[in-house]
């Protein structure tokens, strides 16, 4: 394969030549121009990488370290209630997401959307605050990894920790994205692997296979309870439990943004995008209802080991119910898979946040310099900015200082609900637009189910939870200025932004027949309708893998492989 060809973007009606080598879709790439604001990104991305991201996505340190603390707050049966809840209306989002990003899998996504399909400040205020969001998660992610590794020792300098880390991730994500996407297939294995031994861990001891060889059942579901009472006591003490345990899901419970935010760079898109979206549904109900239903049997809610805010692994339900088993190895196995879990979450919100400010910059929401990409089609002006964000983990460095980027993080909480907002109205504009142009939805890659009263309820509950999320700091004797920021910081910034901007640039809402349903369209059919055979399933893409690793080690051997 001529790498000059292999390097070059996908534009509008181009000559094609050069055969991609190892695919079996059979399309060839194009070599023409693109013009400037267009998807100068390479569509490098193939279903088993798209598959592993969704769920690499999905799972985050939140399942295994913070959901400890909704279990606290609420007790056992609030937890399940309330990842169960927030995991649905999650579902509703996926839902809206999959819709719009499957018919249009454009760089930066539901950013851009936002600013086509319902008002341009709406997209300012969608793009920014997804790239804060992003961006700031970084060097806690850094941060959270020093910490896991004091469970081990803590003689291992944390600035060489930092660089390390900083280095890795500019590694990863200055190449091009497949091997960006490579990576996140390896490291979302890990989180699965973790994922599977958690919860066999939970099924093995819970019928007695145990050091005390005592069948437990749900037993901590009887004592001290099912439910918790949370700040208040009685009835309303458990209705705080539950919201406490909602609070919780809030922040572990995402995903589909991430499946989105790579649909500019999926092979396919309309095929491998739509699978990676269409696997959220079960996904969601395996990691987080089951999740949570596992973390309220092997812990009682009221261990004290809960609320240690170690930050470590040692604050794990699943590491503190083995210590309190006697399990001496499982413990270390977990914290070290653990290290890999962080790690993919700090790399995809490198990611993430790069091709957001990517977005912005194509729709003059952000200097045109981000825009600029290298012949790899990696963002190198974003890329450059965004590797600024990690170094604000040395702060961690001077003890009277660790606290700033925890700070920071919970700043920045808000954002994933206005996220969540912003999705809900675009779909609400997208269906809207779609009826008064005479587009037949059913025609459509992908339609949603109950639209779109399944966008107006995620419009409405993303509100409300973002508007309740800080009320303990309104209770009685509760007021603080420490403790109102943290959770409204974000949504003071939002208002800021939208009214900024349509003040700035006098903005006005998409009318839903001027709506630019076209937009990127000829050319992603152009580009899907150049594939000559049938996509690639998962498991014939993993095969091959495991097929060609094979074929690699036999002639490092020494043994004939010509056949």
């Amino acid at each position: 394969m001529d790498p000059a060809v292999a390097d070059k973007p996908v534009g509008v009606g181009e000559a094609e030549s050069g055969p991609r080598e190892e695919k079996v879709s059979g399309h060839r790439d194009s070599v023409g121009e693109v013009e400037d604001g267009s998807n100068q990104l390479h569509r490098h991305l193939g279903n088993r990488q798209i598959q592993l991201i969704a769920i690499g996505g999905t799972i985050g340190t939140g399942l295994f370290v913070s959901i400890g603390g909704g279990l606290a707050a609420g007790g056992p049966a609030n937890l399940l209630l309330g990842y169960s809840v927030h995991a649905l209306m999650i579902c509703l989002v996926n839902n809206s997401l999959a819709e719009m990003v499957c018919y249009m899998p454009v760089s930066g996504s539901f950013i851009r959307m936002a600013g086509r399909w319902v008002d341009d400040a709406l997209g300012f205020l969608a793009g920014w605050n997804f790239f804060l969001y992003e961006a700031i998660l970084i060097p806690f992610e850094i941060t959270a990894l020093n910490l896991v590794l004091t469970f081990w020792t803590d003689k291992i300098p944390v600035a060489a920790i930092c660089v390390a880390v900083i280095v890795l991730y500019a590694i990863i994500n200055i190449l091009a994205v497949q091997y960006y996407g490579e990576a996140e297939f390896w490291l979302a294995s890990g989180k699965l692997l973790l994922i599977l031994i958690v919860f066999f861990f939970t099924f093995i001891t819970a019928v007695g296979g145990n050091p005390q060889h005592e069948p437990y059942g749900f037993r901590y579901w009887y004592s001290p309870g099912a439910f918790a009472e949370h700040i208040h006591a009685g009835t309303l003490g458990r209705f705080e439990g539950f919201l406490g345990s909602l609070f919780s899901a809030c922040f572990t419970v995402v995903g589909p943004e991430y499946v989105a935010m790579v649909a500019g760079e999926a092979e396919r898109p309309r095929v491998y995008i739509k699978n990676g979206f269409k696997t959220v549904y079960w996904r969601f109900f395996v990691f987080f209802v089951l999740g949570a239903l596992a973390v309220g049997v092997v812990i009682p809610y009221d261990d004290p080991a809960l609320n240690n805010g170690s930050g470590t692994a040692d604050g794990s339900p699943y590491v503190i119910a083995m210590q309190n088993m006697g399990v001496a190895v499982l413990p270390h196995i977990v914290n070290a898979l653990l290290l890999t879990s962080i790690f993919s979450a700090g790399n995809a919100y490198v990611y993430c946040a790069m091709r957001s400010l990517y977005g912005l910059a194509c729709d003059g929401q952000a200097p045109a310099i981000f825009k600029r990409t290298m012949k790899n089609g990696i963002p190198i002006y974003a890329f450059a900015v965004v590797m600024l964000f990690p170094f604000l983990s040395f702060l961690q460095v001077s003890g009277s200082t660790a606290s700033a980027v925890t700070t920071l993080q919970s700043v920045t909480q808000g954002a994933t609900m206005i996220n969540y907002i912003c999705i809900s109205l675009t779909y609400i504009f997208f269906h809207r637009a779609c009826a008064a142009q005479g587009v037949d939805r059913a025609s459509l890659p992908y339609v949603g189910y109950l639209q779109p009263y399944g966008a107006y309820v995620t419009f409405v509950y993303m509100i409300l939870v973002e508007g309740i999320f800080g009320y303990t700091v309104f209770l009685p004797g509760r007021w603080s200025v420490a403790d109102f920021f943290p959770p409204y910081t974000m949504a003071f910034v939002a208002i800021l932004l939208y009214f900024g901007w349509k003040i700035y640039k006098r903005t006005r809402f998409v009318s839903p027949l001027d709506a630019d349903l076209v937009w990127e369209k000829p050319q992603i059919d152009a580009y899907e309708a150049a594939f000559t055979e049938p996509p690639t399933r998962f498991r014939d893409e993993l095969w091959a893998l495991i097929s060609r690793r094979k074929r690699v080690k036999e002639n490092h051997m020494g043994e004939d492989v010509s056949s």
